[in-house]
């Protein structure tokens, strides 16, 4: 089991959005989906666009580069589920945003 580190509140995410934060060394795009929040890989295997400045369409992002979509709770590319990004447990403690590592 890995270790949970605190790398946001929830007043650093609005409903709707995400961002871009950094934990263990790796950076890692976290979302507010209607009050859940997900953490998924901030790289688009694509081209490698930061996906915590994309746009939330529903439950996907859209990369800001070149468009490529994933869906925030799985990790999977719309277009191709086999492409897949890695996803992180996420923990609310309090307003506090913890992901396991």
């Amino acid at each position: 089991m890995g270790t949970f580190t605190k790398v946001a509140t929830r007043g650093d995410i609005p409903e709707g959005t995400g961002k871009t934060v950094e934990a263990g060394g790796r950076k890692i795009a976290l979302f507010n989906l209607e009050g859940s929040f997900y953490a998924i890989d901030n790289t688009c295997k694509h081209r490698g666009g930061p996906l915590g400045e994309g746009e939330l369409d529903g439950r996907n992002v859209v990369c800001p580069w070149h468009g490529w979509e994933y869906d925030v709770t799985t990790g999977k590319n719309v277009d191709d589920e086999n492409i897949r990004l890695a996803c992180f447990a996420v923990r609310l403690e309090g307003d506090d945003i913890l992901l396991e590592l």
